[in-house]
């Protein structure tokens, strides 16, 4: 296995300076400072409208956008809309709302290859009048064996030295529909024994009989995307087309048609590595393949990978632009390591996120030396990470609710939370200790009967006596019940398509855990969809915005606070 995992530690972590300094915006200097394109800076993000965006995307898209901006230039965004069997509208819109979300703005840039629909289709015409195309009547199969191997020449179609005039009628017949699917394709005339395969003799059209989401019936054949990529970039003035690793085979080509077509302008492809994550897939087909046979809930479900679903998961446009500074510009692909993107919003939520007491799994506690019918207001820091945060009020009764797993009958003898016998301290509020367990009828712990030091309020006594555990509580008489959605890892293993696995077969059986029934601060029952706060000891979590009701917020933990890069960074607690 040839994977890097780099971390955000100097080897892959790019401070503002190194990201600043990175390969490609040295390629860009270089082309400003020798003028080329009248010394512009022009960039584009190109999505094809076939799925929705992921993580992957978004280091594209803040990549164009930056240099753009760090250059004084400007930014398109085109859809690659060459496919109108797999496109969609729905596509569409998502891509939009997920660039705007990242902060990309391309203004009145919005193009789509459509667009260029008959300039691309008179440019073909320009090449078979030159010799350079021609009509193939080869069905799919018989291209794919004539093209030869990576040790072995190709073979030339016989249709190869086709008449100009004949392939240019074909090329009319095909276009306004006299021939069926397959039939026909028209291909550039290169070189059969190229040894890089996509120039022997590639695809420019096929039929595909068809509806197109913008041009409706108009066009009965449509380019292949390597035909109109470039000569979009060109027709758009795009200067630099900055693009994944995959692509650099492709270079070649798209140089061949920017030399043999009166393109407007010659665009410089620089490619970069893709971003890859553990625990994670990003193919769009596989992603497709997850929500149709239902092991997710929708493109926007939070344990996808897609904008959609990180949002979703409560995860904010400047948590992704800070990890994807992190992870940099690399020439050779590699794997980054999840964590390192959980780092980023938790980093910083810990940083902006309220503290908040949430109980998952209540077990009752009733305090019997506090009064009945008393209520007490315990005041409560909201971010002792933010001075300026400021305090709030929480109800203090007799029956409390605290976790489950805060209490153990038969602790062992480091274990500092409530024991028979044991004391804790009340997160805010008192010390109490345990005095008395009540079951029920198959001995399972349903109530514990506590008293309360009343000198301890605030979390310290008098005496100087000290505890070591301290739990958080809800009133029983006040707290919100509420909906909460324990999402982890997608996938079981790092990898789930190490050794030609299939990914399916590693899915996380307990990816997302459901909870019903817990019991959270009075307040937060009340809070909009979209809000962020931290449960203590439980993680950052997010009032879902599709799912939460007015009085019926539902809870996304975001993310867990255990921080595996916490200790390269200085500062910053989580509680």
């Amino acid at each position: 296995m040839n994977e890097d995992i780099p971390g955000p530690g100097p080897a892959g972590a790019a401070d503002a300076d190194a990201e600043r300094n990175d390969f490609i915006r040295a390629f860009v200097r270089e082309d400003v400072a020798a003028g080329r394109n009248g010394g512009r800076v022009h960039t584009r993000f190109p999505p094809e409208p076939n799925g929705y965006l992921h993580i992957g995307h978004a280091k594209a898209i803040l990549l164009s956008w930056t240099v753009a901006q760090e250059f004084g230039g400007k930014f398109n965004l085109r859809f690659d809309d060459t496919n109108p069997e797999k496109e969609d509208v729905e596509y569409v819109e998502s891509i939009k709302t997920d660039v705007r979300w990242l902060g990309a703005d391309w203004e009145d840039r919005e193009f789509h290859a459509s667009d260029y629909f008959d300039q691309l289709y008179a440019w073909a015409q320009h090449l078979i009048r030159e010799g350079k195309a021609y009509i193939c009547s080869l069905d799919e199969e018989k291209i794919r064996q004539y093209r030869g191997t990576v040790t072995e020449a190709g073979r030339p179609s016989p249709d190869r030295d086709r008449p100009a005039p004949e392939s240019l009628d074909l090329l009319e017949r095909m276009r306004v529909g006299e021939f069926p699917e397959g039939t026909y394709t028209l291909r550039a005339k290169i070189d059969m024994a190229h040894p890089n395969m996509k120039m022997r003799d590639p695809l420019l059209y096929r039929i595909r009989r068809v509806p197109h989401h913008r041009t409706g019936d108009k066009w009965n054949i449509y380019p292949l995307y390597d035909f109109a990529h470039g000569q979009c970039d060109a027709i758009e003035g795009i200067t630099h087309s900055l693009c994944s690793l995959e692509f650099e085979v492709n270079r070649p080509l798209y140089e061949w048609f920017i030399d043999n077509l009166p393109v407007p302008c010659r665009p410089r492809q620089i490619e970069f590595a893709r971003l890859k994550l553990t625990y994670t897939v990003m193919s769009k087909r596989k992603l497709l393949q997850l929500v149709k046979n239902g092991h997710v809930n929708g493109w926007d479900d939070p344990r996808m990978p897609t904008l959609c679903g990180l949002r979703r998961l409560g995860y904010t446009a400047s948590s992704i632009n800070r990890f994807a500074e992190r992870v940099g510009m690399a020439k050779r692909d590699s794997t980054v390591d999840l964590d390192l993107l959980k780092w980023s919003i938790r980093e910083e939520l810990n940083r902006e996120a309220p503290r908040v007491m949430a109980v998952l799994r209540p077990l009752k506690v009733v305090i019997t030396n506090y009064p009945e019918g008393q209520v007490e207001q315990i005041v409560c820091e909201n971010n002792p990470e933010d001075p300026n945060a400021g305090t709030r009020e929480v109800p203090f009764t007799r029956d409390l609710y605290i976790e489950q797993d805060d209490f153990r009958e038969d602790a062992p003898r480091k274990y500092f939370r409530l024991k028979p016998g044991g004391e804790v301290r009340l997160k805010h509020a008192y010390f109490i200790r345990c005095d008395e367990i009540v079951k029920d009828a198959v001995g399972a712990v349903t109530e514990l009967r506590c008293t309360y030091d009343p000198e301890s309020r605030g979390g310290s006594s008098p005496d100087g006596r000290k505890v070591q555990g301290t739990l958080q509580w809800v009133s029983a008489a006040h707290a919100a019940k509420v909906e909460v959605r324990l999402y982890d890892n997608l996938f079981r293993v790092p990898f789930p398509e190490e050794g030609g696995a299939d990914f399916l077969d590693n899915l996380n059986p307990d990816s997302l855990e459901v909870i019903t029934g817990a019991l959270v601060e009075p307040a937060l029952g009340q809070v909009a969809p979209g809000y962020r706060c931290q449960f203590m000891r439980h993680g950052y979590f997010f009032a879902d915005p599709i799912d939460s009701r007015p009085g019926a917020p539902v809870f996304n933990r975001t993310a867990t606070l255990k921080d595996s890069w916490a200790k390269l960074e200085a500062g910053g607690k989580s509680e």
